[in-house]
């Protein structure tokens, strides 16, 4: 039964991956990107844009097609469209090219990151759903600290376009690792009553669940505060503070290995403290830290030390917040957990688009638009964690899985 749970946290994070890596991978590569298209920042961004609002629209399809269809079929369509996106990806010719290609290969990627959700939910809830997340997490964190690395010296060995062509191999592992190591977790007899009448109904009941809103915005501006760090972190590092790109992957490498750690803490937290404790000293943490930052930063010290010390430790609490607030998000929703999960993505990454393309507004190439960025939406997170964890509707500490 351990070893069950271990190699299902290891498919299932390695498929959830495949899509971020796309993302991290890709990162060190934006401003040469910029060179070889003769792009602007905005433009180069807007690619990353594109990948992140198809990421999200994408899983309000794929989330209720799962409960239909079963999880494995949507995973397979959308390891095919992201294969056929990196491919387009890796001979675009020009900026907008790169960008409508960007978004189908967004399109395909959200498989990997709602019907692994889901699965999840299928196998356990409680604290073995967030033991079991937090592992899904330490998998697909991976990501974050090996691919930066990995696109660099890609970049700096075949240029910037074989970053898409290694992501298309990943996709076609992804597709052996679907076929040979993970069974089919939603059974015929519970797709009896998913409809796509019952989806929108589904969506509906969702979207009038205050409590279900106010966890998923919670988990939404928490990762817009790390998403707003992807979109500009390269320019701010390498451009503003003069880092190598190889530099540059270390340093974001460091910020991953902090939430990836955190995060392989929250089982444990848990069980003895409850899920809803956790994420209100964690936010807290999270919030004070990225404000600490920010008025550091307004007071005139821009020091790269000191920012990457503030995130080290802030992301380390965001760690604790994203796969808590997951659980409990869909802890009262096990019948139509798919279609929960595509919501929730849905809503995080599209929010995550709204601040990445606010602070993209105010770039000036100093750190400060993104900083700003950080600390702002980390307090919105604070705010909502008030308002929906403040003492009412709270969710049991630990049950196991039946």
């Amino acid at each position: 039964m351990k070893s069950n749970f271990f190699r299902a946290a290891l498919v299932l994070g390695l498929l959830s991956a495949i899509g971020p890596f796309a993302i991290d991978m890709y990162l060190p590569a934006l401003p040469s990107i910029g060179q070889s298209l003769n792009a602007s920042i905005g433009a180069v961004q807007a690619s990353l844009m594109a990948f992140f609002i198809s990421l999200g629209i994408g899983q309000l399809i794929y989330g209720p097609v799962s409960d239909m269809v079963g999880r494995k079929a949507p995973l397979y369509f959308g390891l095919v469209l992201f294969a056929v996106g990196s491919v387009g990806c890796a001979l675009a010719p020009d900026i907008h090219t790169l960008v409508v290609l960007r978004f189908i290969q967004g399109l395909g990627a959200c498989a990997g990151m709602v019907v692994p959700r889901a699965v999840v939910r299928d196998l356990h809830t409680g604290h073995d759903a967030a033991r079991l997340m937090s592992l899904l997490m330490l998998v697909f964190s991976v990501s974050p600290i090996l691919a930066p690395l990995a696109g660099s010296f890609l970049i700096e060995w075949f240029g910037w376009r074989s970053v898409f062509w290694a992501v298309t191999v990943a996709a076609g592992l992804g597709l052996v690792l679907l076929a040979t190591s993970l069974p089919e977790t939603r059974p015929q007899s519970e797709r009896v009553d998913s409809t796509v009448r019952s989806a929108l109904a589904a969506y509906g009941v969702l979207l009038r669940d205050r409590h279900f809103l106010g966890l998923v915005f919670i988990g939404a501006f928490g990762i817009s505060s790390f998403f707003a760090y992807l979109a500009n972190s390269s320019f701010v590092l390498i451009d503003h503070y003069g880092l190598t790109p190889r530099q540059y992957s270390m340093a974001f490498a460091a910020n991953a290995a902090s939430f990836i750690g955190a995060s392989q803490f929250t089982g444990k937290l848990s069980l003895r403290f409850g899920l809803v404790p956790v994420v209100k000293v964690a936010v807290i943490g999270y919030a004070a830290l990225m404000a600490l930052l920010l008025a550091l930063n307004l007071a005139g010290i821009d020091q790269l030390e000191v920012m990457m010390v503030l995130l080290f430790i802030g992301y380390g609490f965001l760690g604790l917040v994203v796969p808590t607030t997951a659980v409990l998000a869909l802890e009262e929703h096990g019948a139509i957990a798919g279609t929960a999960s595509a919501l929730m993505g849905t809503l995080q990454f599209v929010t995550g688009a709204v601040v990445m393309a606010l602070v993209g507004l105010f770039v000036d190439g100093s750190a400060r638009p993104m900083i700003a960025g950080i600390a702002g939406s980390a307090l919105v997170a604070f705010v909502l964690t008030r308002s929906t964890l403040g003492g009412h509707r709270a969710v049991p500490a630990a049950t196991p899985s039946a």
